[in-house]
């Protein structure tokens, strides 16, 4: 039995892809996402070199994921159900520095987000 209904894909974000206007500018819409929690990560600035995405976020400086292990640093964000399309205009949205990965939020869920580009996978 085939269905009419396109993919669906949970993205967790943490930083500028909660801004309205960059959901606007990415998908074309705003987005209504849940709160969540990634743990056994951190933050850490890093400077944006594309003009597209620093004009899209208003932000010169984002901040990209970085496993550290330690079961007390925690990232806060929004969990967001996203097409297969609107998937792909993130992975556009996002630099280099970022790559994406799938892993567990403390809710038990599952989803996609971008950390470090250079992270191997060491959790």
């Amino acid at each position: 039995m085939s269905s009419d209904r396109p993919a669906s894909f949970r993205l967790f974000s943490y930083g500028t892809l909660q801004l309205p206007q960059v959901q606007r500018a990415v998908y074309g819409r705003v987005l209504e996402g849940r709160p969540d929690a990634l743990a056994g990560w951190a933050l850490r600035p890093f400077e944006i070199q594309d003009a597209e995405v620093v004009r899209l976020s208003g932000l010169a400086v984002h901040t990209i994921a970085q496993w550290t292990g330690n079961g007390e640093d925690r990232i806060p964000g929004q969990v967001f159900t996203l097409t297969a399309e609107e998937l792909e205009a993130t992975d556009r949205y996002e630099v280099d520095a970022y790559g994406r990965v799938e892993a567990e939020l403390e809710s038990g869920m599952t989803a996609f987000l971008y950390v470090a580009a250079d992270w191997q996978g060491g959790k």
